[in-house]
C-alpha cells in the first residue's frame, strides 16, 4: 500500500477512447447527426458550439457548447475525476471536453457572461494550460 500517493496532487484524468464516435465526426458534413447518434460525445456538442459561434449564433452556441461541457462532466467523474486535477489536452479523448468548455468560455463572453466566461477559462486553464493555448484564451 502506498501510503504517500501522488505528492504532486490527482493523477490526470484520462477519459477512454470514442473509436465510432470520432470516426463518424471525422466523415461527418453536419455534426448535429454525430450527437444524435452519440449523444454523450462531447466533440460533437462541441464541434456544433463553434459552428454556431462562427455563424453569429452565441445562443446557440451557448447551448451546445454547455451541453457538451456536461456530458464531460459525466464521462470525467465516470473516469475518477473528483472535481479537480488535470485533465490533459495531449490525450485526444478529453479534447471534446475540453473543446467544449472553451466554447462555453467563447459564447459566455459573446453574451456578456463575464465572469462565467473568465471562470470557464480558469477551469480550462486549470485542466491544461496547454488547452488554453490552443484555443487563444491565454
Amino acid at each position: 500500500m502506498n501510503v504517500h500517493g501522488n505528492l504532486l496532487g490527482p493523477n490526470p484524468t484520462l477519459l477512454p477512447e470514442q473509436p465510432d464516435a470520432d470516426a463518424a465526426l471525422e466523415a461527418a458534413n453536419d455534426p448535429s447527426t454525430v450527437a444524435a447518434a452519440y449523444p454523450e460525445f462531447s466533440a460533437a456538442w462541441a464541434a456544433l458550439a463553434v459552428r454556431a459561434l462562427d455563424e453569429g449564433d452565441a445562443v446557440a452556441g451557448y447551448a451546445f457548447a454547455r451541453t457538451g461541457y456536461h456530458r464531460g462532466l459525466d464521462q470525467l467523474r465516470r473516469a475518477g475525476w473528483k472535481g479537480h486535477g488535470p485533465v490533459p489536452w495531449s490525450h485526444r479523448p478529453n479534447r471534446g471536453f475540453l473543446r467544449a468548455l472553451a466554447a462555453l468560455a467563447r459564447a459566455a463572453a459573446e453574451i456578456g457572461e463575464d465572469p462565467e466566461a473568465r471562470r470557464c477559462r480558469d477551469f480550462l486553464d486549470d485542466c491544461d494550460p496547454a488547452a488554453a493555448g490552443a484555443f487563444g484564451l491565454e
